[in-house]
């Protein structure tokens, strides 16, 4: 399993790195908020419950789509903080292979050292908006 920041994907290393920079939590919450300000918007038509992330406080919804053996995500939030988690979830598994993504342990959440600074039902969120990408991930992989 890919677990460590030498096996972790580039772009999930990056910003695994960009929050361990960051000792104030204020700091992490206004790095999330830039995230959510990146995030693309996602249609109304895909905000199903199918596509809908259970054990969230907030509304958060993720889709994905494989493209010549590489998935993509898109998601959203009613939540400007889970925004920015979904976001920086996004930007790091964007054109991952669905294996490579099925491989990745959450240990890198723990890394960022946002755990601290979230409340305990957005820390939690996080987890499930991650595992809500590998099942889509082992969707295509099957």
């Amino acid at each position: 399993m890919l677990s460590n920041s030498a096996t972790r994907p580039e772009n999930l290393n990056k910003i695994v790195e960009k929050f361990k920079r960051h000792d104030n939590p204020k700091q992490k919450y206004e790095q999330l908020l830039w995230y959510a300000k990146k995030l693309t918007p996602m249609t109304q038509v895909a905000k199903t419950e199918e596509n809908k992330v259970l054990g969230c406080v907030s509304q958060v919804y993720i889709t994905s789509n494989l493209e010549q053996g590489k998935l993509f995500y898109q998601g959203d939030s009613d939540a400007q903080l889970i925004k920015g988690l979904v976001a920086f979830l996004i930007e790091g598994l964007n054109g991952l292979t669905p294996q490579e993504i099925i491989n990745l342990t959450p240990d890198f959440i723990e890394e960022t050292g946002l755990q601290v600074s979230l409340t305990p039902s957005r820390a939690n969120g996080f987890l499930n908006i991650f595992k809500k990408m590998q099942q889509q991930a082992f969707l295509f992989n099957a």
